[in-house]
């Protein structure tokens, strides 16, 4: 069995050996590699497709799922972390009959080598800017994780093993962390002692605002490896401008849509590059879209 039509909307980052196997799958095949602006152009493009490929970019509204019918599946290229929060109307798709599929566990690796890149390079003035007037290490500096999730846990273990004093706060607690020395924090007790803050958020958790900020005060680091902004704009942007000892370290994943805010503060630390994005993130990407294709038709 193939589907009819699979249309990839966007981006999807699938790589060439993905991209060629998808003729196997599907009757017809037609790939776009850049972000449409307007729903108009995102219905004109799915058309009467009945597979859709999207990134975590692209939205696709109930407004799109009526105007493109056929729609039986939609394979998500990213993490389907919370279907309340993501690009796609998933609760809508499901109350349609629509399966939506997204895969995990393939970026975390870059993402946990961009914090430490990051961190390093500002501990020790290595890029031409340091946090503190002396060059320091991350051994017994104080960090504390917000969402102790794959990616989370990761970080807080690559942290540790240097040597750094991890803290964690998270909605549920993680008895596996502990038992290794991740010390759970309430996040306001977290927030007010630790030195430097990464947060490993699903998308739209604005977990951050002015009473958060004023905890962490000035002299911190906040580091983001979430899609988008885990703190409420105008909130960073007072604590960017009243607490110039402190930065915020975020990629162009992180950034989201504030680069225009953001961009004239000396203590915004930006990257403009996907950190979970390498040859190695895109196969392992590539290879789970796939397999979920595959195991939907197998069962169709």
């Amino acid at each position: 069995m193939k589907f009819k039509k699979i249309v990839g909307v966007d981006e999807t980052l699938l790589n060439a050996s993905a991209l060629e196997q998808l003729h196997s799958l599907g009757e017809e095949v037609f790939m776009y590699h850049d972000f449409p602006l307007q729903e108009k152009e995102i219905i004109d493009r799915i058309g009467n497709a009945d597979c859709l490929l999207v990134s975590f970019r692209t939205l696709i509204t109930r407004a799109v799922l009526d105007a493109c019918p056929n729609i039986r599946y939609i394979g998500m290229c990213c993490t389907l972390y919370d279907p309340s929060s993501c690009n796609v109307d998933v609760i809508e798709a499901y109350r349609r009959g629509i399966t939506v599929l997204g895969v995990k566990d393939y970026g975390d690796e870059g993402v946990v080598e961009y914090v430490i890149c990051e961190l390093v390079r500002l501990l020790h003035g290595f890029g031409g800017v340091r946090w503190l007037k002396e060059s320091t290490e991350l051994t017994q500096r104080k960090i504390g994780i917000v969402g102790l999730g794959k990616t989370g846990r990761m970080i807080a273990d690559a942290l540790s093993f240097l040597g750094a004093y991890v803290s964690y706060y998270s909605k549920t607690r993680k008895p596996e962390a502990e038992k290794v020395g991740i010390v759970y924090r309430p996040l306001e007790e977290l927030l007010a002692d630790v030195e430097i803050v990464c947060t490993c958020l699903p998308r739209n958790n604005y977990i951050l605002g002015e009473k958060e900020f004023e905890l962490m005060g000035n002299g911190k680091i906040l580091v983001n490896t979430s899609v988008g902004q885990t703190f409420q704009t105008e909130a960073i942007c007072n604590w960017l401008r009243n607490c110039p000892d402190s930065f915020y370290l975020c990629d162009a994943t992180g950034m989201g849509g504030l680069q225009d805010r953001l961009n004239g503060f000396p203590n915004v630390l930006y990257t403009p590059y996907i950190s979970g994005k390498s040859i190695q993130s895109i196969e392992r990407l590539s290879q789970k879209v796939l397999a979920n294709m595959r195991d939907y038709l197998s069962s169709h």
